[in-house]
């Protein structure tokens, strides 16, 4: 297929930059614990400085893969599907969640929400950035909100996204890892005091696995 050919496929949504895609545990959030089929695909410009995966920022390390081969393997593992990135608003999700839907799976996102929301979604989990804040749609369809914790400063952001969203929506304090020992204590306090909020982990870490 020529280059132009794959490009015009990958800005309609049909092809996708695949980085990664795997069967395990649901570590973060309101459905730890779940197993769950991650896709994970590249591309990302919010830059956060800690990111655990800042091998997905740049898309063109990744192959552009069809959607049809993405979908095949998902619908063989789990009922669940996360799509993950990177940000994968950054590209065009309509095309892949319709095809998992069709097979009857759960499609949930990972997103910063920092681009204009496409896709079928079964749960969306916002977790806003500071360098680039969420578009007004994600905040309104937020299912969860999921704030990572670098330093005290955090919660006061925390709050201001939390009064961003519908008041359906789960609230969540992950620290960031590396500073995880340093923030728990903090974490711990904030939420005893404000019990609106919940502690999520990267429990996925702890047990080893991907």
């Amino acid at each position: 297929m020529l280059k132009k050919e794959i490009e015009n496929l990958v800005d309609k949504g049909e092809m996708l930059p695949l980085m990664e895609q795997f069967y395990t545990i649901q570590g973060e959030g309101h459905h730890t614990g779940k197993a769950a089929y991650f896709i994970r695909v590249g591309g990302c410009d919010v830059g956060c400085h800690w990111c655990d995966v800042k091998e997905s920022w740049n898309p063109d390390t990744h192959p552009p893969t069809h959607i049809d081969e993405i979908v095949s393997q998902a619908k063989s593992y789990s009922n669940t599907i996360v799509i993950t990135g990177g940000e994968p608003l950054t590209w065009n999700m309509q095309p892949i969640t319709s095809a998992l839907k069709k097979e009857g799976l759960d499609i949930h996102i990972e997103t910063s929400g920092a681009y204009p929301l496409t896709g079928i979604w079964d749960w969306i989990c916002l977790s806003p950035k500071k360098m680039k804040l969420p578009q007004p749609e994600v905040y309104e369809k937020a299912d969860e909100l999921k704030v990572i914790v670098f330093n005290k400063h955090d919660f006061k952001f925390a709050e201001e996204q939390a009064a961003k969203i519908s008041g359906n929506c789960q609230l969540y304090l992950q620290p960031e890892w590396s500073v995880r020992e340093k923030m728990m204590p903090l974490i711990v306090d904030y939420v005893m005091k404000n019990p609106k909020w919940k502690i999520s982990l990267q429990t996925h870490k702890y047990l080893e696995i991907p």
